[in-house]
């Protein structure tokens, strides 16, 4: 029966039949290369979603107020990139990036809210 090695270094393995790293380095290694893709597409993905609350929250000190969409757009807000949307009962769509939202009144002008019983 040959010897197994480790997945990441190819050493030789010592110790339990299931193992399948030498070290913690190795495995941390083997699964960081396994998920690079997946994580820079998760991290850019997340980079956007905070500069959009960062712009969100910047433009919106009092809680609610009203911005003109060329402004959220020379800021850089991204408007395909939002967590979560909430109709009112009335049928109002409000998108939000985490706790600030927004929601459209014409072609270009956005309310902008905070929602703070956010997290049930």
């Amino acid at each position: 029966m040959a010897a197994k090695q480790c997945q990441e270094c190819k050493r030789k393995l010592m110790g339990r039949a299931d193992k399948k790293f030498c070290s913690d380095q190795c495995r941390t290694t083997h699964n960081n290369r396994l998920n690079s893709d997946r994580n820079k597409l998760m991290r850019n993905i997340n980079n956007l979603l905070r500069r959009n609350r960062r712009i969100l929250e910047s433009l919106n000190p009092k809680g609610k107020t009203k911005v003109s969409k060329t402004r959220l757009l020379e800021e850089g807000f991204k408007f395909n990139y939002f967590t979560n949307e909430w109709t009112t009962g009335k049928g109002k769509l409000y998108r939000y990036v985490y706790d600030y939202g927004y929601t459209k009144i014409n072609d270009n002008t956005y309310f902008l809210v905070v929602r703070e019983d956010y997290v049930d």
